[in-house]
């Protein structure tokens, strides 16, 4: 039998270490949510149901956003900035069904962990098990972990003070960079990493929450359709693994 040591050493134990590490960091941050939501005016079942079944967090935040600006009149918008934030996930969930694999049952059980931190530390290794593991193991740990921290952070409340004193806010977007550095080799995808990030930040203060974010998500489908080179056969290979083809 092999000894958990041993199973951390091979590729689906790594991934399942980095999941479990990003899924302490991103969990740590669902205090705030907690404490910010409560602070907006909703109850501390209301932030829990949000976390439990809306469960992706740049959506909660800008819902609660909105709520606070605007209080409950401002739910339709609220309602529309997440769902535009949403949107991702579903570019998220075409690149992922290979990765879970199997039939209807077992992709719609994959469709709440199917969020960034999921996918990253899925598409952070080579080989179909590990994706398989990291992708699972990143996605149930941090729903577990943010909405246990998301109670936490609702029952207490304004105790807490303000949680970006903590530099809780970064704990996730810090974890996140630590996946995505390494696969920025090549100057292709330093460049659409940057000119993703430009245009994120120019159109932030101008526009919805949710809508930066797509377009920033255009830059890297405008630079994957003008691409002229061919697929490289490594691409096909993991493919073929994933979808259990010899």
């Amino acid at each position: 039998m092999m000894s958990m040591r041993s199973f951390y050493r091979t590729p689906e134990g790594v991934a399942t270490r980095q999941g479990l590490a990003v899924a302490l960091a991103t969990s740590a941050y669902g205090v705030s949510f907690g404490a910010l939501s409560v602070a907006s005016g909703l109850d501390v079942w209301q932030t829990c149901v949000l976390s439990l079944l809306m469960f992706t967090g740049g959506s909660q935040f800008a819902f609660v956003g909105v709520i606070a600006a605007g209080g409950l009149a401002a739910a339709p918008a609220a309602i529309a900035s997440a769902a535009l934030l949403g949107v991702r996930n579903a570019a998220y969930a075409m690149r992922m069904a290979p990765v879970v694999g199997g039939g209807l049952a077992r992709k719609a059980l994959a469709t709440p962990f199917t969020i960034d931190e999921s996918v990253a530390v899925a598409l952070a290794h080579e080989t179909a098990r590990a994706r398989r593991a990291g992708f699972w193991v990143t996605g149930v740990a941090i729903w577990i972990g943010w909405n246990l921290s998301t109670l936490l952070g609702a029952l207490l409340g304004d105790v807490l003070g303000d949680p970006r004193a903590y530099g809780l806010d970064a704990a996730a977007a810090a974890a996140f960079l630590a996946l995505l550095w390494p696969r920025l080799r090549g100057r292709q995808p330093l460049a659409v990493a940057a000119g993703a990030a430009v245009v994120a930040a120019l159109l932030t203060p101008w526009l919805m929450p949710g809508i930066p974010v797509i377009a920033a998500a255009g830059v890297a489908v405008a630079v994957g359709l003008a691409d002229p080179r061919p697929a490289s056969p490594a691409s096909g290979a993991t493919t073929a693994e994933e979808k259990g083809m010899p």
